[in-house]
């Protein structure tokens, strides 16, 4: 997901790899033929099994006939076979639909091109959108090792060979078995959907086999220290239209030390990131997974690894995937949870959650929900004494004029590594920034101890416990500071955009306590939190900390 700035066109607006695209117009009862002259037409539907999701699959595409139309026999090298499908999809199709194709032996490659038609519908109806992908020989098991790539609607068309493959997609062997096309009609308009496949296959000897570049797992850090990255980001290799070295160069640019790749469904994009790290900047591989009940970032996997999206919260199929990435070492963040395009929505619930992503892109209203949202989910935490879940923000970026690092996290962590990395998000050692230029440090003094962002001090109940944030970057920024009450103190900083904030509390009175720095209202008022009224409370913000935890302790000092 990413918000569209106003300024861009229609067509350059893309919703999570469901960027719409000219497709053919298709009559309701077209047919199409093949290169050998026998049409295949309309494909009828086959009961259908992909734990986890809804799906159809077609009657199976074969390519049983030689490219001079006799039988048997394999093609002469470089020579190619088409066949090319159509059919119809109702409103209220399956999640996935899966067309079979019987690939022979001596294939060197395979291309997919697709359309569909986009009938005109009542105003707040959705229209059509389809996305595609492909599975090979292996299966399209959920979480198996058939996938081959994913382009979402972001393409029209795909190849892939041993050499080489559209991005998005993995190179590799072109091997002899059933694979699957599959289709992801995620909005179908009333009228249906006409849809149009075509595959073709080139026969041939495999060329040289592609050799992944993976990035390496380390940079050069300063030890323990304070690192900034934006965990969210998407490249050609998914919807983006920034290649890896375009996005490499913007987190340059943007003063980071770290960045995490997370094209949609895919780690297609893993095995090119190597050319473009280096010692001053770490580059993290993950993915975002994007399902029909929200999207969530697999943050830090195994550099190659693929984790599958083809379920809904009903199928209780998320829980597995979590574990997967947590065996890898990842983390596992539901991302823009309030983000209204179809789909982007989380309904997942935040128990299988490492962190949460409450600030995306520039600031908006679902941004002030998810904090509440998190927010209150910190007060559950204090109140069961269970686990709590860190805050994240990132930018998800896509294209040009989307700012590469607004937001990112400034994380503590032992080194500049994945791992070390990870354990400091995991830990809620992080505050979020606007920019380069916002600087604090947030910490809680009291009974001769101190703690910062994401740890505990204890302290006896009624000592007095001194909060203060120390920030620079953000004139006339107003400080907050929030416990379980809610607001309890805010004071504005001067046009230098430096100050300090100090308040007093005690552990019987605050469970945790966390910062926010929010820029002036538009009309230059600092904006007031502990009021009611029709218009916003606060301006966009600048900077948002984990909490800091007050325990309380009856044991005196030594």
């Amino acid at each position: 997901m990413h918000r569209a700035p106003t300024d861009l066109a229609e067509d350059d607006m893309c919703l999570d790899g469901h960027c719409e695209h000219n497709a053919d117009s298709l009559a309701p009862d077209a047919t199409h033929g093949d290169d050998s002259g026998a049409g295949l037409g309309r494909r009828r539907l086959l009961a259908a099994g992909v734990a986890g999701a809804a799906a159809l699959t077609l009657a199976p595409v074969s390519f049983a006939q030689a490219a001079d139309g006799s039988s048997g026999g394999t093609p002469p090298a470089g020579s190619e076979v088409t066949r090319v499908i159509t059919g119809f999809l109702e409103t209220g199709a399956a999640d996935f639909v899966y067309l079979p194709v019987e690939v022979p032996e001596g294939v060197q490659k395979i291309a997919v091109s697709y359309s569909y038609d986009k009938p005109a519908v009542p105003a707040g109806t959705p229209g059509n959108s389809c996305d595609i992908g492909v599975f090979d020989e292996r299966g399209i098991a959920l979480g198996g090792r058939g996938f081959r790539g994913w382009s979402g609607g972001f393409r029209t068309s795909f190849e892939i060979s041993n050499s080489d493959a559209t991005p998005g997609y993995l190179p590799g062997p072109v091997g002899a078995g059933t694979w699957h096309v599959v289709l992801g009609p995620y909005q179908v308009a009333p009228q249906g959907m006409n849809y149009r496949v075509q595959v073709t296959l080139t026969y041939g000897e495999p060329g040289p086999a592609h050799v992944n570049k993976y990035p390496p797992q380390r940079a050069k850090g300063r030890g323990r220290d304070w690192y900034r990255g934006d965990c969210h980001l998407h490249t050609v290799y998914s919807d983006g239209k920034r290649l890896p070295s375009e996005v490499a160069a913007g987190a340059r640019a943007a003063g980071l030390d770290f960045i995490v790749s997370t094209d949609h469904n895919t780690p297609a994009s893993h095995g090119v990131w190597g050319e473009y790290a280096g010692s001053d900047l770490l580059i993290i591989t993950g993915e975002e997974v994007t399902t029909r009940n929200g999207h969530w970032l697999a943050l830090g996997l195994p550099p190659g690894e693929w984790i599958d999206w083809r379920y809904r919260s009903r199928d209780d199929a998320f829980g597995r995937f979590a574990r997967q990435v947590r065996r890898g070492g990842g983390l596992v963040v539901p991302a823009h949870m309030y983000c209204a395009y179809v789909a982007c929505q989380w309904k997942f619930g935040f128990d299988d959650a490492d962190a949460t992503e409450v600030w995306t892109g520039p600031w908006t209203y679902d941004d002030e929900h998810a904090v509440s949202t998190w927010d209150q989910k910190l007060g559950e935490a204090v109140r069961t004494g269970k686990r709590w879940l860190p805050a994240m923000g990132n930018s998800d970026a896509h294209s040009d004029p989307q700012v590469i690092g607004l937001p990112h996290n400034v994380v503590y962590a032992d080194d500049l590594a994945t791992d070390s990395i990870m354990d400091g998000i995991r830990a809620g050692r992080n505050w979020i920034a606007e920019s380069p230029s916002v600087k604090l440090k947030f910490t809680a003094s009291g009974h001769g101890a101190q703690a910062g962002i994401g740890e505990k001090l204890s302290v006896p109940a009624d000592a007095p416990v001194d909060v203060r944030l120390d920030v620079q970057g953000v004139p006339h920024g107003t400080v907050r500071f929030i416990t379980d009450e809610g607001q309890m103190h805010q004071e504005s900083v001067d046009a230098s955009g430096s100050g300090t904030v100090v308040w007093r509390t005690t552990a019987s009175l605050a469970a945790y306590v966390r910062a926010e720095v929010r820029h002036p209202m538009a009309d230059g008022s600092p904006g007031q939190g502990n009021t009611m009224g029709d218009a916003l409370l606060f301006g966009p913000m600048a900077a948002l900390t984990n909490p800091i935890f007050l325990t309380t302790t009856s044991a005196p000092r030594g």
